[in-house]
């Protein structure tokens, strides 16, 4: 991985910002909506991207992608954000190749989660995986990435800890009404927004809280009805907003907008409001805190909570980084099959047109020529040579690139697949 390109004329990069560096402002700047992220994937594709797969969530926005130079994929990034060149700079990382390949894995398998053993990313690059194979961009490297990535993070989940109990976002949201608030059953809770992180919410809400005056609203109603549905609570029109705001103890906000929908002046309460957060970018303005018995927390606030459950998972790192390096291996190896394979399809057609030439001559010669036994003779012997080639290339005491070198060489092969 570290000696050639795993494209023939681009290297594969992983470029992004998350909670880690960038706080959820900078984050609201790089979060990508759904029509962001088709104008980011058809602008790649008109930029003769190979192969490009983009994740946006609550906690960070990413693009695992192959290019010349990593500025190609900041650069679309950029172009359908509000974000800059300069605060990407500040607040992104980088990485290439083999440090790309270990961070997806990473990512994919909650260990690098604002809340460890998170796992709601991986249904996030399952679902980018399928918008890039639709748009054409997704290549074989990236599509058994992905895979890897998944299997890794399934075998996670399931032979270790590590995500016991529930991790996500929405859950910590739950925990620390119930740290803040007395009386929780008995209070109005109004959840705005039913996109994933409302839904997890609303779901563990009712789980958790025996709550029966939990209000759903969303812009489109029929989204909210279904949730509701499911759990049997009161949906109200997008236009009843302030007056439901009104009557709340505990606001949840959980929209996909690129812009607050809720600020001081929708909000007429006489009574203490607790306001939660769980936008990105926020959607929620920080205004709300100046009127009196107003308290905001943002998701940010949220994942920082930590207590044993959550310590105790840590304990399990180790295990599952040894899962990670194992899968990990194998898709190394596939790589490193990847590498040798144009060359030895290139040998087996030499071979091919060497048997073609002596079995043309052999049929001048000979009156009783069997053709089709020595074409089958002639078969087996290639297969057995170019067999012999690949394990001998496929042996970690011998230099894969010196190997290839000297085949292409002996049997005069074609210079072009010397990159895979």
């Amino acid at each position: 991985m570290q000696q050639y390109n795993v494209s023939k004329s681009s290297y594969f990069y992983a470029i992004g910002l998350s909670y880690k560096k960038a706080d959820a402002d900078i984050r609201g700047h790089f979060s990508l909506s759904e029509d962001g992220k088709l104008s980011l994937l058809n602008q790649a594709k008109d930029s003769k991207i190979e192969s490009l797969v983009v994740t946006s969530t609550c906690n960070r926005t990413e693009i695992y992608g192959f290019a010349q130079h990593p500025f190609q994929l900041i650069k679309l990034l950029c172009d359908n954000t509000r974000g800059t060149v300069e605060e990407f700079q500040e607040v992104a990382y980088i990485y290439k190749n083999k440090d790309a390949i270990s961070h997806m894995f990473r990512v994919g398998s909650g260990l690098d989660s604002q809340i460890l053993g998170d796992f709601e990313i991986i249904s996030q690059l399952k679902i980018s995986a399928k918008l890039s194979r639709k748009h054409g961009l997704l290549n074989p490297f990236s599509e058994r990435l992905i895979n890897a990535v998944i299997q890794a993070s399934k075998r996670i989940k399931t032979e270790t800890e590590i995500s016991s109990g529930a991790t996500s976002v929405s859950f910590a949201s739950v925990r620390y009404i119930f740290n803040a608030v007395e009386d929780i059953s008995n209070k109005n809770i109004l959840l705005f927004g039913t996109g994933k992180i409302g839904r997890n919410t609303c779901e563990n809400l009712v789980k958790h809280t025996k709550n029966e005056h939990i209000t759903l609203i969303n812009r489109t109603k029929t989204k909210a009805e279904q949730i509701a549905g499911k759990f049997n609570l009161v949906v109200k029109d997008y236009s009843n907003l302030q007056e439901e705001i009104t009557d709340s103890d505990i606001l949840i906000v959980a929209t996909g907008a690129q812009r607050p929908t809720i600020d001081k002046h929708i909000i007429q309460n006489n009574r203490p409001l607790l306001i939660l957060d769980l936008s990105i970018p926020k959607n929620v303005d920080e205004n709300v805190l100046e009127l009196e018995g107003v308290k905001l927390v943002h998701l940010d606030h949220l994942s920082q909570i930590t207590d044993q459950t959550l310590e105790a998972r840590k304990e399990h790192i180790p295990s599952a980084e040894a899962i990670i390096e194992e899968v990990k291996t194998e898709f190394n190896n596939w790589l490193e099959t990847r590498k040798f394979a144009p060359t030895i399809k290139a040998l087996k057609h030499k071979l091919n047109d060497f048997a073609m030439a002596e079995l043309d001559t052999q049929r001048k010669k000979m009156s009783d020529f069997n053709e089709s036994q020595a074409e089958i003779i002639s078969s087996n012997i290639i297969q057995k040579i170019t067999n012999h080639f690949a394990h001998h290339l496929k042996d970690d005491d011998v230099s894969t690139d010196d190997s290839l070198e000297l085949i292409k060489k002996v049997f005069q092969l074609e210079p072009s697949t010397k990159n895979v």
